[in-house]
């Protein structure tokens, strides 16, 4: 008998900026939603492992979206007439971020990003702290600079190839080849041009070196990264942790910069902590607003709602995803107050966690 995953992958239509984006995402499990967002140049096949993962998708309605011109998801229909290169911008990721959880409708969603999905964090956190519930930002830091490069997309160069061959050496000796090569492969995939404008926003449009202390906590943020990782190193993650309030600094030991795919089994043993958390501030927010505890979880819909038939119409009688326009929120202005500094042993492998 043939062996099957558990994902379910779909297509929803998805309005950004004037634009309207056919973009893919997959999708398993149900309770509180969990949007996971792939690093630069690749698409959301780096999150397969927790996915299909039993122990994350009984508590997580997990889903992971190929970002415009990334995997499944292609660009806008005139993108063969831009003149100039593709950049991505902070602007525009953390709105089409927003309205992509706006046209499945998610209610108070987690977001975990690794990468330049683990610095977005930062400014969603800034901007859109009402609609998020917590935010786990992996291999993040305030400013990464040294990265958009012009060999990334050069007619004489391979790009597939050099996109991936340099990003080879972020993952740690110790994560398996079998993983290790798959990222390559992923990243090896890319369209003409995305690996280098992703880091355009990687390396220079993101920058909140003096930004991170406008955050105002109200969002718990765990910020995750390996101790092979060179383009954030642990030493960067913990300085931008050290500026935001009700952030919690996790060292991963033997892990680099893709935990998610080069070494799922590891990064699961930090993972686990976390979100073992969020499930008990969830918990405990339910019961501070008297919600039955047998009342149908946030993100419980998903399989059964979006379950269509031929008809466009879902069979348990709901209606498809709605496309929604995206309304941008202004940031809001906070004390800089800092908190105080505790430390938290994580009894995941030897990791370090600082919480402020």
């Amino acid at each position: 008998m043939a062996k099957f995953d558990p994902i379910v992958g779909r297509y929803v239509y998805v309005q950004c900026e004037g634009e309207t984006y056919r973009t893919y995402y997959e999708e398993n499990g149900q309770g509180i939603p969990l949007v996971c967002l792939h690093t630069a140049g690749t698409d959301g096949r780096e999150w397969r492992h927790q996915l299909c993962d039993p122990e994350i998708t009984k508590n997580f309605h997990v889903i992971a979206f190929d970002l415009p011109r990334h995997g499944k998801s292609i660009p806008p229909g005139d993108f063969f007439k831009q003149e100039d290169e593709y950049k991505l911008t902070s602007r525009f990721y953390t709105e089409f971020i927003m309205a992509f959880c706006r046209a499945l409708e998610l209610k108070a969603p987690v977001i975990m990003g690794s990468s330049m999905g683990g610095n977005v964090c930062l400014p969603l956190a800034l901007h859109f702290e009402d609609e998020l519930s917590a935010l786990i930002a992996i291999e993040a830091c305030d400013h990464s600079p040294g990265w958009w490069i012009d060999p990334l997309h050069h007619p004489h160069i391979h790009g597939g190839e050099v996109a991936a061959t340099s990003v080879f050496g972020l993952m740690a000796p110790q994560s398996p080849d079998d993983y290790r090569w798959e990222t390559w492969w992923y990243y090896a995939q890319g369209g003409p041009g995305v690996f280098k404008g992703d880091l355009y926003f990687y390396s220079l449009d993101h920058d909140f070196r003096d930004l991170c202390r406008k955050i105002s906590g109200r969002l718990p943020m765990y910020l995750m990264t390996g101790v092979y990782d060179f383009a954030c190193t642990p030493e960067m993650t913990q300085q931008t942790a050290d500026k935001i309030k009700n952030s919690e600094c996790i060292i991963m030991e033997n892990i680099g910069h893709f935990p998610m795919s080069e070494n799922p089994e590891v990064f699961k043993e930090y993972l686990m902590p976390v979100l073992k958390k969020i499930v008990q501030s969830d918990r405990e927010a339910h019961r501070s607003t008297g919600r039955e505890s047998d009342s149908l979880p946030r993100g419980a819909r998903s399989h059964r709602e979006f379950d269509r038939d031929d008809g466009g119409r879902s069979r348990s009688g709901g209606n498809a995803p709605k496309v929604l326009d995206f309304e941008s929120h202004g940031s809001r202005q906070h004390g800089d107050d800092r908190g105080s500094v505790r430390t938290i042993d994580v009894d995941s492998g030897g990791g370090r966690s600082n919480r402020r």
